[in-house]
């Protein structure tokens, strides 16, 4: 039997602190001042996550893209046509699967990357503006470890849906 009384906090952790309720402030906060910033991009931070993704790593396919964001194929499809039709991406044949289409950023959708990931940089800073800078850049990476760790875990985590259980959404619709 342990000593330890399971009631007690880790010398680390104040009473009252709510980790959840912090990480809520955060996201919310996060999620107001990026779609604001992100507003001509379509679909917004959505939007932004598949640009990113897109011009930054090696996803093979549309579905690959899908697993990696943890997107469902329907709304992917709905997103990718609106980035399309906005000349920041397009479509092409996968050469090892003719079936397969790959997803890849024009010249104008990475000039328009570039942009919003500046943007995007600056919301961040105002969103921590409450923590010194080199904290922010601690957070940041402790933030992205913990991302990762959790979707090497549990790779079915939808982050879109975790979104809006925090946030909330007036906008059901993929579009």
């Amino acid at each position: 039997m342990s000593d330890i009384d399971p009631c007690e906090l880790p010398a680390d952790r104040q009473r009252g602190s709510n980790f959840g309720w912090s990480l809520g402030m955060v996201l919310r906060r996060w999620h107001e001042y990026v779609e604001e910033t992100l507003k001509d991009l379509p679909h917004g931070s959505r939007g932004y996550h598949i640009l990113a993704v897109v011009v930054h790593e090696d996803v093979p396919t549309q579905a690959a893209l899908a697993t990696r964001l943890v997107i469902d194929r329907s709304v992917l499809t709905y997103v990718i046509d609106d980035l399309e039709n906005a000349g920041l991406i397009e479509r092409q044949l996968d050469p090892r699967d003719r079936r397969a289409r790959r997803i890849v950023a024009t010249e104008r959708g990475r000039l328009a990357l570039a942009d919003a990931e500046k943007r995007v940089a600056h919301a961040e800073d105002h969103v921590l503006a409450g923590l010194p800078e080199d904290q922010r850049a601690t957070f940041r990476d402790f933030a992205d470890r913990a991302a990762e760790a959790i979707q090497a875990a549990a790779p079915g985590t939808d982050p879109c849906a975790a979104v809006t259980s925090v946030i909330g959404t007036t906008d059901q619709s993929p579009r």
